[in-house]
């Protein structure tokens, strides 16, 4: 039986990658197809992280292809690749970051800071090089979320070294003010213009991810931080009751309104399992979250209960996804964040990298 490369494309044509439920043809991941008799090679290269499922993908095509071309042999190689997308018009690059995602929420108390930190350490568990900015000012909670203290060092430039632990690139306020007591009495403008310096004097080292953990609210700050941060996309997060959700509708507009790309929304405290009895309960109600991405067509990346072990985790320095990595819960954190990947893959890409920057000089 002789073989194509028509051939191959044609049998892919009809293999979904269950992370983006397309096929892999369409999604232009097939590379480097090359045929030796009735021996096949090929790379997958995906748009997203996946490291924990790289060897459930190679398993599943090169099945396919022995099921699809009789008599043949398959060796695929799959890989990751994640590359810069575009960014709202006008904004500034940050140089050692391909993409800059926002974790924001419209009010205080829904566990903005929490999903944003476990996001970023499931990003990392993926294979990703994830950094997190927390850009919450008045009320810095990254340093205690990643267990790190002391403060960042300078090769004597502008620039920090960023903090590190638990395979995530930190900068914080909280790494440069004398204790955890002294308040941040700050007006606008001083607080843009510290992220602004928290964010392009970090020296990022080559990060797939930048997580910025905005401040709640959708007032001056969060709109000067949202037009001035060049950001691929934004994520929101909420919880179930009609207050929150009507704060999140908030985020999400201002999001909309400075040109910034909706990723999806997360529901967190979305139930309570009680630890006595096993009872599962919506306590602030159901359904919030889903109506709230119909209403305004977007996606719901996933659910999170209200559990006491998050809190407990987060608080001691060691957040559910390293604290327990093979449970239920970072499971979930695992999910969500590898639909924000495959969704931030699919946005169009930024392509200034390609184009010789033009300098002009006196002769």
């Amino acid at each position: 039986m002789s073989i194509s490369e028509a051939d191959v494309q044609g049998a892919l044509k009809n293999l979904i990658d269950p992370n983006t439920k397309k096929d892999f043809v369409s999604g232009k991941s097939v590379k480097n197809v090359k045929i030796d008799g009735s021996n096949i090679s090929l790379d997958i290269v995906l748009g997203y992280p996946a490291q924990s499922v790289l060897g459930e993908i190679r398993a599943m095509i090169e099945e396919h292809l022995k099921a699809a071309l009789p008599g043949s042999s398959t060796s695929a190689s799959v890989t990751s690749k994640v590359v810069p997308h575009a960014v709202q018009h006008g904004a500034k690059l940050v140089d050692g970051v391909k993409n800059i995602i926002t974790i924001a929420s419209g009010k205080g108390g829904v566990g903005k800071s929490t999903t944003a930190v476990n996001i970023a350490l499931a990003l990392a568990a993926e294979g990703a090089r994830v950094g997190m900015l927390d850009a919450d000012i008045y009320g810095p909670s990254q340093p205690t979320m990643l267990g790190i203290t002391g403060q960042p060092t300078s090769d004597g430039s502008n620039f920090m070294a960023p903090m590190t632990n638990h395979g995530l690139q930190a900068m914080s306020i909280g790494f440069l003010i004398a204790n955890d007591d002294t308040p941040m009495i700050w007006r606008g403008p001083m607080v843009v213009q510290a992220l602004e310096q928290l964010l392009r004097q970090t020296k990022w080292d080559n990060l797939d991810y930048l997580i910025v953990d905005l401040p709640p609210g959708t007032g001056d700050i969060q709109l000067s931080l949202a037009q001035q941060v060049p950001v691929t996309g934004a994520v929101i997060v909420t919880t179930p009751q009609d207050i929150a959700l009507m704060d999140a509708r908030k985020g999400l507009k201002m999001f909309e309104k400075v040109g910034i790309k909706i990723v999806g929304i997360v529901e967190n405290m979305s139930t309570h399992i009680c630890s006595q009895c096993g009872h599962e309960e919506h306590i602030f109600g159901s359904g919030g979250g889903e109506k709230m991405c119909a209403d305004y067509n977007t996606e719901l990346l996933g659910s999170l209960p209200l559990d006491i072990r998050i809190r407990e985790q987060t608080d001691s320095g060691k957040p559910t996804v390293v604290a327990d990595p093979d449970g239920q819960i970072a499971k979930a954190y695992k999910q969500i964040a590898r639909r924000i990947a495959v969704k931030i893959g699919e946005m169009a890409q930024n392509r200034s990298a390609v184009f010789p920057k033009v300098v002009v000089q006196n002769t």
